[in-house]
């Protein structure tokens, strides 16, 4: 085992934070105003009292944009906490279907997949990981059915009280940092390289949102208002009718 330097986490980041930028703004720029209100609930947008076009594409545009920049900037994650496990411990990206990374720690094979929080997922996607992890078992198990293996869920950020899950355990946060680093202090440590060329970034985003947003307003107010008010009639057929839209 060796120690991750916190330089060479920065080098990291800055050679591969661009590519989160880059797909951020590649899927702002390749948004239809009509894919993301198929996909959304107008009557939510209803129940919020949303009255102006600008205020109804703005709010659906930022919940679209939130869930899109959780899975980029989770991807990005993963990348970083493969990197530093393989510095640390050998770690490599897993082939196993639904797992991440394995490493051996203490000679205990460790199967991990990472998710970006806590709350991830559903009953379902749970109960799929967990057969991810028996699927890897039962591999890794053919050449050596004594293999002692621990699958672990890592997620990047938050907690949980009890990381015991039984048949794996679930690490959140500073502990799933310092699990695969040992280092308690990393989940700290990799925050401010995290902030390279954000705001240079984050200006080239902001224009192009704010394109975005007065061409979708624009198109929103051309089909879904009359006389200056949202048609929430035609909204909501477009949204949900039988018949097809287009």
């Amino acid at each position: 085992m060796k120690s991750i330097e916190i330089r060479d986490v920065k080098t990291y980041v800055e050679k591969n934070i661009g590519n989160f930028h880059s797909k951020r703004l590649q899927n702002l720029e390749k948004l239809k105003l009509s894919k993301i209100l198929k996909r959304k609930n107008p009557y939510l947008f209803k129940a919020k009292n949303i009255l102006t076009a600008q205020d109804f594409v703005k709010t659906l545009l930022d919940a679209h944009l939130s869930s899109q920049e959780e899975t980029i900037f989770g991807d990005f994650l993963e990348g970083l906490a493969i990197f530093i496990n393989e510095n640390v411990y050998g770690g490599k990206k897993s082939s196993a279907e639904g797992i991440d990374l394995e490493f051996t720690k203490n000679d205990v094979r460790i199967i991990v997949a990472i998710k970006s929080g806590p709350n991830w997922g559903n009953s379902r996607q749970i109960s799929k990981m967990k057969e991810d992890f028996k699927k890897a078992k039962r591999i890794l198990r053919t050449s050596d059915s004594n293999f002692h293996i621990v699958a672990v869920n890592g997620c990047c950020y938050g907690r949980d009280k009890k990381p015991d899950k039984g048949d794996y355990f679930k690490f959140c946060g500073q502990k799933f940092w310092e699990f695969i680093s040992d280092n308690q202090n990393l989940y700290v440590e990799i925050i401010e390289p995290l902030g390279h060329k954000a705001k240079e970034k984050n200006e080239s985003f902001l224009e192009a949102y704010s394109r975005i947003i007065n061409k979708f307003t624009l198109e929103f107010s051309q089909k879904f208002c009359i006389d200056g008010k949202i048609d929430w009639n035609t909204l909501v057929k477009f949204n949900s009718s039988v018949s097809k839209s287009k």
